[in-house]
């Protein structure tokens, strides 16, 4: 690595982190002061305060990284533009491209960490932060759906009229065996309960109807613990609960919520491709941030800067968008999440024709 890549890198790698704590700084602040309301209704401690803070700071650090890096590109050439080293080291015989290496190199190095830490550390210790929130910044949960189908098994089929997440109780519940489209088993209760020691559902006042060919048994009782392939965890509030699951645990619930035919599946799809989406977007945000700012602007770096946080937010309003029309099943969940990689990856090879030689 020759003299100017070290120096390039160097400048690149402290300026994220200076531009990273300053944002997250600002952001920690505007949510303390949302969040004081209820921290005082709840008469939280400064030690239970501090715990989420610190779940919360590596989560919106990583969170922001694609912008972090942007702003730090824009703010590290435009200074190094208005001293006029950059028109210096092209005069030298470097090639714009050849200068663009060490921010990739850089812009590399951080999308490596960030997805490691997004696809397995974070998601780790979001457990706890999620679980905060959701115990003292929202209203307490109670599951409302009505007439519930569910997928157990491969061949089992669950329906329950309603459920109350806090008694851990169904009401009209059957549970449906079917082999090469025909009925083998029909178990049908008045109502089921989870058990806690045994961590079983208890159905109560059940009948059994099995089918052989044209033959039908028929047997009931008063209770039967039973052994189904879901818990009172899968009736508990789901907000935020993809932000929790590593890449693996995201594997695992796609295809088990697949099997069941969950319609909510596409939250978690979705929040796979991310992981996916950004560390490519640190890269390609990088490369538009050297094309902005290379050239002296009449303007100045303030005039550099502004430019950069415009196209950091119009980059931050596509992202949303195309995040909800996948979520919503407007597009498809990887196409959506990747949108906005690709316009902009469209966008900076067009700006590329512009940037001095």
């Amino acid at each position: 690595m020759k003299i100017l890549d070290r120096y390039i890198l160097k400048k690149f790698l402290i300026s994220y982190l200076f531009v990273a704590l300053i944002l997250v700084a600002v952001i920690v602040v505007i949510d303390i002061t949302e969040k004081s309301d209820d921290f005082l209704e709840h008469q939280l401690t400064f030690l239970q305060i501090a715990r989420y803070y610190l779940d919360f700071i590596p989560w919106i650090a990583n969170l922001i990284t694609p912008i972090t890096v942007f702003i730090a590109t824009v703010f590290i050439t435009s200074k190094m533009a208005g001293h006029t080293e950059v028109v210096a080291i092209l005069s030298s015989g470097v090639s714009f491209h050849r200068m663009l290496v060490p921010y990739i190199i850089g812009a590399v190095l951080i999308a490596a960490v960030s997805f490691y830490l997004n696809g397995w550390l974070i998601p780790n210790s979001d457990k706890s932060r999620v679980a905060f929130l959701v115990e003292y910044t929202r209203k307490p949960f109670n599951f409302s759906q009505n007439n519930i189908h569910v997928k157990v098994a491969p061949e089992s089929y669950m329906y329950l009229r309603n459920y109350n997440n806090n008694s851990k109780v169904g009401h009209q519940f059957t549970l449906e065996t079917v082999r090469d489209n025909e009925m083998y088993q029909k178990l049908t209760a008045r109502r089921v309960v989870w058990n806690e020691e045994l961590e079983k559902w208890k159905v109560q006042d059940w009948t059994l109807r099995e089918f052989d060919g044209r033959n039908e048994y028929i047997s009931s009782g008063k209770v039967l613990d039973t052994l189904l392939n879901i818990t009172p965890k899968d009736f508990e509030s789901s907000v935020y609960m993809e932000q929790t699951l590593t890449i693996d645990e995201l594997n695992s619930t796609i295809a088990l919520l697949k099997s069941r035919g969950a319609d909510n599946v596409e939250t978690y799809v979705v929040e796979k491709y991310m992981r996916y989406m950004s560390p490519f977007a640190i890269i390609i945000l990088t490369f538009i941030g050297v094309i902005v700012s290379a050239r002296k602007s009449r303007g100045g770096v303030g005039f550099q800067i502004a430019l950069g946080f415009l196209i950091a937010f119009i980059f931050i309003i596509c992202f949303m968008l195309s995040r909800e029309f996948a979520i919503k099943s407007v597009v498809s969940p990887l196409l959506g999440v990747w949108m906005p990689n690709i316009f902009f990856t469209l966008v900076s090879l067009l700006m590329y024709r512009t940037v001095p030689r």
